[in-house]
């Protein structure tokens, strides 16, 4: 198969948007693999979408795919088009943390050469500040390390049992609740 054209790549861009703008409203997958269907006669506007499901076939004067043919077809676009979506709001992310990066170096300078140079508390606290939101924004702390630990800080007792002191257990438990009641 040839490599799209421009504007076929941009058709199928256009189908993939309307494909994610129906998902998005609830529009079950079989009516969304019709709407964008390229046969007319199963085009649920009837008149073939540019680039639609099922374009091949169409244009080859064959029958229109089967329902779950398009059904796949409109999944696949929507995966496809979300991944797409996904990188690109990666890329932004990315940008975006290197320009908030290079506010708090701004940020940072300046409180740092008041708390040099005056010395006053409010200052170092501003650059202890700065610091922490620059520090939680590149992930440069170290998560904190949680050690669970037993009576007096001692080890934890584990103990084992088999499938009959389980059910045993259980049981005891069963009838206290009912008991109870």
């Amino acid at each position: 198969m040839a490599r799209p054209t421009k504007a076929q790549r941009a058709a199928i861009a256009k189908r993939r948007a309307d494909a994610i703008e129906l998902h998005v409203a609830g529009v079950d997958w079989l009516t969304i693999a019709l709407k964008l269907s390229a046969d007319p006669a199963i085009n649920t506007t009837g008149v073939a979408y540019p680039q639609g499901y099922g374009i091949e076939r169409y244009g080859k004067g064959l029958e229109p795919p089967a329902d779950d043919a398009l059904i796949r077809a409109a999944c696949k676009d929507i995966r496809e088009a979300l991944k797409q979506r996904q990188a690109q709001l990666d890329d932004r992310v990315d940008e975006l943390r290197t320009v908030e990066a290079e506010r708090l170096d701004r940020l940072f300078f300046v409180a740092y050469r008041q708390a040099v140079k005056d010395g006053e508390l409010p200052a170092i606290d501003r650059a202890l500040r700065v610091m922490e939101r620059r520090a939680r924004l590149l992930g440069l702390d170290r998560p904190a390390k949680t050690e669970i630990t037993g009576t007096g800080g001692g080890p934890i007792q584990v103990e084992t049992t088999d499938l009959a002191e389980l059910e045993a257990l259980i049981a005891v438990t069963e009838e206290s609740a009912h008991g109870s009641e």
